[in-house]
């Protein structure tokens, strides 16, 4: 095994211990806020459902990985090359993750990752390295998991009210305690099934460059122990951190009452599921924001706090040129240096 995979495949872990860290959070979340669920009890359910749903998701349904590994080429000036620029592309994502959840934004890593391996697979051949057909992929999961997001969560929310309006309070909450603390634990789920398969798709590129995997038809078959090193690496980074994200999401953004709170995760998990069966990489921290601010602005716009809204948007705009020009920069320079 030489050095450039031994270090890519330990980035890759790293982006992925990240990801655990600072994304999957996003999940639980709003459970925490209600009170449904109580911190730590909710960090392992996001830690073993992560686990689940990158495994089984990945078992019978690969088309994320299948579209993370084919967005972009590394082949145009060798295979040394293309592990120095995919090294790259994962040290500008690790770098860029690390600072969002230094300041508590809950960045999405689903759009660090393709921003960091299109910036360094430019590096290496410009605009003619990127596949724009997957590239598609990725502006209509932004579309969708916005539109969805927003719009399910101001839906559901308003339907929960209609439908409840006429039975006892208690026994309304009870139905949407344990609906949320489901559905919870179903955008967990989700989770790993969306991001565990993109970083999976990126491990397979690298095995791919050091001749140890080989593409069938457009994609790769993922090996059982790939599988189960990126849920537990993903795991392990959930259980290490994960209040910070959990408060700037649940708890800053809007006040949620326990049916609100079913309402977005409810709308979160609809959509997930959506984008996942059909191979469209969405963000889990896109999606579950916005299914907040839609339950939010169901009651009333100023019931959303604004200006965290405004932190993320730009967080959320400045990742792929931030994310990108970062991986472009160190692949031309671990390129020269190597």
């Amino acid at each position: 095994m030489n050095l450039a995979l031994i270090v890519t495949i330990i980035l890759v872990m790293g982006v992925i211990f990240v990801n655990g860290w600072t994304d999957a959070p996003n999940a639980i979340a709003t459970a925490v806020s209600t009170r449904v669920l109580k911190p730590n009890t909710a960090i392992w359910i996001a830690v073993v459902m992560n686990f689940l749903g990158a495994l089984i998701m990945t078992m019978f349904n690969a088309q994320v990985a299948e579209t993370i590994s084919n967005i972009v080429s590394f082949d145009s000036q060798g295979v040394q090359s293309a592990q120095i620029a995919l090294a790259a592309s994962l040290f500008a994502i690790v770098v860029w993750a690390v600072a969002a959840w230094y300041f508590g934004i809950p960045t999405s890593e689903s759009h660090a990752l393709i921003a960091g391996l299109t910036g360094s697979a430019m590096a290496l051949g410009g605009l003619g390295a990127v596949n724009m057909g997957e590239w598609k992929k990725v502006l209509i999961g932004l579309v969708v998991s916005t539109v969805l997001g927003f719009g399910g969560g101001f839906v559901i929310t308003k339907l929960m009210v209609l439908i409840f309006q006429h039975v006892p309070r208690r026994k309304a909450n009870k139905f949407f305690h344990y609906g949320q603390a489901s559905a919870a634990a179903a955008n967990a789920f989700l989770h790993g099934a969306q991001d565990g398969q993109k970083f999976m798709g990126v491990f397979m590129l690298a095995l791919f460059y050091n001749d140890l995997a080989e593409k069938t038809g457009n994609g790769f078959v993922i090996p059982i122990w790939v599988m189960a090193l990126s849920s537990i690496t993903m795991g392990i980074g959930t259980s290490v951190g994960g209040m910070r994200i959990i408060k700037s999401v649940g708890m800053d953004m809007v006040k949620l009452e326990t049916y609100q709170g079913f309402s977005a995760d409810f709308a979160a998990a609809i959509c997930l599921f959506l984008a996942s069966i059909l191979g469209i990489p969405v963000s889990t921290t896109h999606t579950k924001t916005t299914a907040i601010m839609g339950v939010g602005a169901s009651k009333r716009l100023s019931s959303v706090d604004w200006k965290i809204v405004k932190e993320m948007l730009f967080a959320w705009v400045m990742t792929f040129p931030g994310c990108g020009l970062i991986a472009y920069a160190m692949a031309k320079l671990f390129i020269s240096i190597f």
